[in-house]
């Protein structure tokens, strides 16, 4: 097949840098609204049928290998004409052995001048891609800006930005502004890239503000327990309010994220790191989010056998003393009817929960079934 075959829409369509930058210029420190989703070229990519992943998984990248070695063999070839070159075959999101081979056994300074344009100029994701795994196995601390920016549309292009980061001097800082400004999966692979490097400069970073709360945030919450070496860290957790926020977070993802990541019974630090956060966590001012958290760990500590916390049966019982003390206090009573009122749903989910003893002591006029 012609490594030009492909029709370009007509018009003209806006890059996906450019897409991701605009975004990115309304809200700088934030994450973009639904990870910039739908992309400029969403409508070519919905209307067709595949091309599906190959059967074999070591095959996966190797007919965009094929375009790019015939490409690279012709040294009068432009960058662009690669621009929808890959749009009929399947293109992986993560780094593939071919691709990366292919990118080693041409011109580098080639490589690195067609993986830019690509990623700068490119109107198709499949390019784009393409072009951002190019960079991540030959690109410079040069094209950090620009690996950032696409990284941005996280749930897409997170994962090869993730690895041209993890290979890259310079990394550890291009991930933690990534990790600052990506959610979903995107997080997942960000923070899992720290994990890996687990370099001691991204650690302040990790105990504190790795888990924002999404539900993905299981698939590594134990791996930055593990990687902060946390149960050393809780020392210190009465003075350091936005550790101690954090380290609940982490605590209620490990005790539901079977299937997942690393769970509370297989931690081996469970129990310190449940009683260092029972004893601080009533010096902490009330909100929603605090309480959703204390009451869902002892939700965990009431209906799941004690090793499901790693616990002994004994410090099961302490814990739940303790968390419930904080829970029937008058301030956090107030704040959760205050977050029920409010239609939060995760008063919600604690007011319908078949957990009588929670539901009776914050929402005393609600009757176990009741509805919202």
């Amino acid at each position: 097949m012609s490594e030009t075959t492909g029709t370009a829409p007509p018009g003209s369509p806006t890059t996906l840098y450019e897409h991701a930058l605009r975004l990115h210029q309304l809200a700088p420190e934030k994450p973009l609204p639904r990870d910039g989703e739908p992309y400029p070229d969403d409508g070519t990519h919905r209307r067709r049928r595949g091309p599906e992943s190959p059967e074999d998984r070591h095959s996966v990248g190797k007919d965009a290998a094929l375009i790019l070695n015939a490409h690279f063999a012709r040294s009068s070839a432009r960058p662009d004409e690669l621009a929808y070159a890959f749009h009929h075959v399947h293109i992986p999101i993560h780094q593939t052995e071919h691709i990366a081979a292919a990118a080693e056994r041409a011109d580098r300074e080639r490589v690195r001048r067609t993986g830019r344009w690509l990623v700068r100029h490119g109107t198709d994701q499949c390019s784009v891609t393409v072009g951002l795994a190019l960079l991540a196995a030959v690109g410079t601390a040069d094209d950090i800006p620009l690996i950032q920016t696409i990284g941005l549309l996280s749930n897409h292009f997170g994962p090869l930005a993730a690895h041209a980061f993890e290979t890259r001097p310079g990394g550890v800082e291009a991930l933690l502004w990534l990790a600052e400004r990506v959610t979903g999966w995107g997080r997942v692979y960000v923070v899992e890239a720290l994990c890996r490097l687990d370099d001691p400069t991204a650690r302040p970073w990790l105990l504190r503000r790795a888990c924002d709360g999404d539900v993905l945030n299981g698939y590594f919450a134990g791996r930055v327990a593990t990687v902060t070496r946390l149960h050393e860290e809780i020392a210190d957790l009465g003075t350091d309010t936005e550790m101690l926020d954090h380290i609940g977070r982490l605590l209620h993802l490990m005790s539901g994220c079977g299937g997942m990541g690393l769970t509370l019974a297989r931690y081996p630090h469970s129990a310190a790191v449940l009683e260092a956060h029972a004893r601080h966590a009533g010096s902490l001012g009330p909100t929603v989010e605090r309480y959703f958290t204390i009451a869902s760990l002892v939700q965990h500590l009431t209906t799941k056998p004690p090793e499901a916390s790693g616990c002994t049966a004994a410090q099961r019982e302490a814990l739940r003393a303790t968390y419930l003390d904080v829970l029937d206090r008058e301030a956090w009573t107030r704040i959760a009817r205050a977050g029920f009122a409010a239609d939060d749903r995760r008063m919600r989910w604690l007011a319908d929960h078949r957990a009588s003893e929670l539901r009776l002591r914050a929402f005393p006029d609600r009757e176990p079934g009741a509805e919202g």
